[in-house]
Order: structure tokens, then sequence, then C-alpha cells
């Protein structure tokens, strides 16, 4: 999958605050952001959503819920946002927004319930969907060992990337990470990954990996930034769209990779919600809300056209 192409709209101060503030204030690719300079390096920003107030209840969908879901009148949907542009926090430091947020509101406008999104860590998510959360929306990548514990519904493709500082100036080679420090947000595939890959160095002898891992990928992003880590490794959209918002301090180091399913994860067992989930996505590919949210991230080239339920993965 290609790189995000979001515009670069705020320079960034080399602080982890700075780039923190940067990191989870985006914008879309749409005509009518603003900013205005504050005298300093940065920019005041003002963020827009996609509008989906015109996606409507479909009844027939909506029936299918079961009443543990609607009985509060409420679509409960646990995310993390530290990831953009998939979701993170608007100016206000309070609103969770982005292309899954976008989709997650217009599914609860297709059941009729109002959307609750409650941010929390990202593992500690799926152990919450059924009991504190009706779906965990947080770019969540499907694998075997997350289908043992929930049900999934695929909606977007995405593949991992690593990004170092601009120029490589610590000739990072991505084919050869044994000795490096190296940025994941906790939780993910990544982590997983590079877990893997670590052992792997240890096996051969090599220099061992310092692995980071944060609660929040904007800190993953800020430790190359600030020199504490050498590259950081996320989903593709996440690398792109902080390349782009790190205005010209990072860049991407190889090419995207093993390109995997995104999905919605639902309470293991619950059919009825799954079944729900899945139409009501499958609703927003057919009528075109789908794309246009994409495209209002500038993600479309992760587009799937079949929402479905657990696919297989390897």
């Amino acid at each position: 999958m290609q790189s995000t192409k979001l515009k670069s709209i705020m320079a960034i101060a080399l602080s982890s605050a700075m780039l923190f503030s940067a990191a989870a204030c985006g914008t879309s690719d749409k005509a009518g952001d603003s900013g205005s300079d504050k005298g300093g390096s940065s920019k005041s920003v003002t963020i827009t959503s996609y509008d989906v107030s015109s996606v409507k209840k479909d009844d027939a969908i909506a029936a299918l819920l079961p009443e543990s879901v609607t009985k509060d009148g409420k679509l409960t949907i646990g995310t993390n946002p530290s990831y953009a542009p998939a979701e993170f926090l608007d100016a206000d430091g309070k609103t969770q927004i982005g292309y899954d947020m976008d989709l997650a509101r217009a599914m609860g406008n297709i059941f009729g319930l109002d959307t609750e999104i409650v941010s929390s860590n990202f593992d500690t998510i799926i152990p919450a969907i059924g009991s504190k959360y009706d779906l965990g929306i947080a770019a969540f990548t499907i694998t075997k060992e997350r289908m043992e514990s929930v049900d999934f519904v695929s909606y977007f493709t995405a593949g991992m990337g690593y990004a170092v500082a601009a120029g490589n100036p610590k000739n990072v080679d991505e084919n050869d990470l044994c000795g490096l420090n190296v940025a994941v947000e906790t939780g993910t595939v990544e982590e997983e990954a590079i877990n893997k890959t670590a052992k792997q160095c240890k096996a051969d002898g090599k220099k061992d990996i310092t692995i980071q891992s944060s609660k929040q990928q904007t800190d993953a992003t800020t430790a190359v930034v600030t020199g504490k880590a050498d590259v950081f490794f996320a989903d593709s959209p996440v690398v792109g769209y902080a390349i782009a918002q790190t205005d010209g301090q990072l860049e991407q180091l190889g090419k995207d990779f093993d390109e995997v399913p995104n999905a919605i994860a639902i309470k293991k067992g619950d059919s009825q919600t799954t079944e729900a989930v899945q139409k009501a996505m499958q609703k927003l590919m057919d009528d075109g809300t789908y794309t246009k949210i994409l495209q209002h991230w500038g993600v479309e080239s992760g587009a799937l056209d079949k929402a479905e339920i657990n696919p297989a993965v390897e």
C-alpha cells in the first residue's frame, strides 16, 4: 500500500511536547482547513472530520443487533487515539477523529444509536469487548491469536513500514535491525514482529535489539525524531502520516510490506452483532460513504470492496 497523501500543515519543533501536538493534530486533504501563526514554529489548526450526518438509520440492519447492545441507546466503542490518521485526538485534546472514527460514527447512524467512543490503551481494548465496549475500532490487524478472543469484520488493508530520521543518518538497514533501538506501540503486531526479530538476532549471535515499547504511537514517533530510537515500526498509513506531519524530519525506510486486513473487533460468538456490523460496513462501502471517508483522509489506497467476517489470515 502506498503512503498517505496528507499535506503537512505544521512546522514542528524538536521537543517531545511539540511533536506530540503535531502528531495529534493532522488534517484532511479537503480545502477549508485553516491555521494561523502564533508567532512561533507551530500553528493553531482547525481540523474537521468527514460529515456523516447524512447517513441515516437502516431499520433492517439495526434490527439485527441484540438487546445487549441497543438497550442503552448507545454504540460504545473502544479505541486508542494515538494512531493518526486512523484515530487520534482533535485540537481540543478530547474528540477522537480519523477515518476509523468517521466510519464508527457512520455505523452508529445506521444502527440508530448514539456513538460513544472511549479512549483507552491499545492493549486493553480487546479484553474489554463485550463488557465495557460493544466494539473495538483501533486499526486492529487480524491475527489468529486475536481471533481466539474476538470475532472480526474487515474494512481496510494496511501494510507495515519503518520510519527513520531524514537522511537516515544512522544508516539503518531494514534487512538487519540487530543492535538498534526500535520503537513500537505496545500490543501491536509490529511489537510482536520485532520481538521475533530480536530473538533471531540473539540466536544468530548478533547484537541485541533494544525494543522501546510505548503505550502511545506518538511516543514512538517522538523517539525517532529526538534520536532516542533509531527507527520506528508501524502500520503503513501511520508511517506515511507521521512523515507528512513532522515537517521533513522523518522518511520512510524501504517500502511497505506484509499487507493484511484491519478489522472491527466484536465479542467472540456474538453472531448478531457481528452480522449487523458486517452489513452496516458493506452498506457504507456500497453507497459510496466509505470511499468518501477514506478519500477525505488520503488513505483510499487501503480500500476494500467487501466487508468479511473472520477472513482467513496466515
